[in-house]
């Protein structure tokens, strides 16, 4: 019990040791999460395939037309999906967030609350916000990618 404290308290102690622990448990997770993440993918992509195999065999145009937006946000949570892999694999790439994608994950992600709004069913107040949500994530991703540009030369 007592040589186990002792390794404990080294390990505590060092923190080269201790920050590489760190490091490969974080390389851990985002292999982790990416294996997660590549299931989601599959899963949706398999449910967005039957759901259109059986909205096209089992209705005329227009019942399809009335499920086309459903239709729109699966295709959109299947690309947030993927847009959420090409985050983790940068990250493991590089070992570090890469801001510029999580922002366009962030905007693909409001762009279909926006497509597959119910016009009837919102109030003011959530389509201002979804404005403002563009507006800031937008203006961020010109920061941003001006601010890359300007560094590469």
């Amino acid at each position: 019990m007592n040589k186990i404290l002792r390794r404990i308290l080294n390990f505590l102690r060092s923190d080269e040791l201790f920050l590489n622990v760190l490091h490969d448990l974080e390389i851990v997770i985002a292999k982790i999460l990416s294996l997660a993440m590549v299931a989601v993918i599959i899963v949706s992509t398999g449910d967005l395939v039957i759901f259109l195999y059986k909205e096209l065999l089992a209705q005329t145009y227009p019942g399809f037309k009335n499920t086309l937006f459903y239709i729109f946000g699966l295709f959109l949570n299947v690309l947030i999906a993927l847009e959420i892999l090409e985050n983790i694999t940068a990250y493991l790439k590089k070992h570090v967030v890469q801001v510029e994608l999580v922002i366009v994950t962030s905007l693909v992600a409001v762009a279909r609350k926006i497509i597959i709004l119910d016009i009837e069913k919102t109030g003011g107040l959530e389509v201002i916000g979804l404005a403002i949500a563009i507006l800031s994530l937008s203006l961020s991703f010109l920061v941003i990618r001006f601010t890359n540009n300007r560094n590469t030369y």
